[in-house]
């Protein structure tokens, strides 16, 4: 199965699958569906749009946000990051500035959280 723009392949999909919370062995909710999630994450990510332009195959746009903040908070996609870092053949890991966009009102922020969403608390 080819994976649409933004999604993962299953490849991709097997590597990360296993680092994310829902599994039935864990406890607590079993995530209803963790890969179409995490491909409506990157289709907002990777296409700068604002969540609520999120396409409804993702599900709602406003719990797929509050689901990203919560995995945020726990330092799921920090702890997923750190194991894809981990591996020597990291070619999917590659970013330029095509991939990295700011929305048009980034430049004038007023302050904001003292921890970023990726988990990592910035130094003064």
């Amino acid at each position: 199965m080819r994976a649409k723009r933004y999604e993962l392949s299953d490849v991709q999909w097997d590597r990360i699958a296993s680092l994310l919370p829902g599994k039935a062995s864990d406890p607590g909710r079993t995530g209803s569906d963790n890969r179409l999630f995490v491909n409506g994450c990157l289709w907002v990510l990777r296409s700068g749009a604002h969540w609520h332009d999120l396409p409804e195959r993702y599900g709602k746009w406003k719990t797929a946000h509050k689901r990203f903040t919560r995995w945020a908070k726990a330092g799921v996609w920090e702890r997923v990051f750190e194991d894809l870092t981990r591996d020597r053949d990291n070619q999917y890991l590659m970013l330029d500035s095509t991939l990295v966009r700011a929305h048009q009102q980034a430049a004038n922020g007023k302050g904001g959280p003292a921890t970023r969403l990726w988990g990592v608390p910035e130094e003064d």
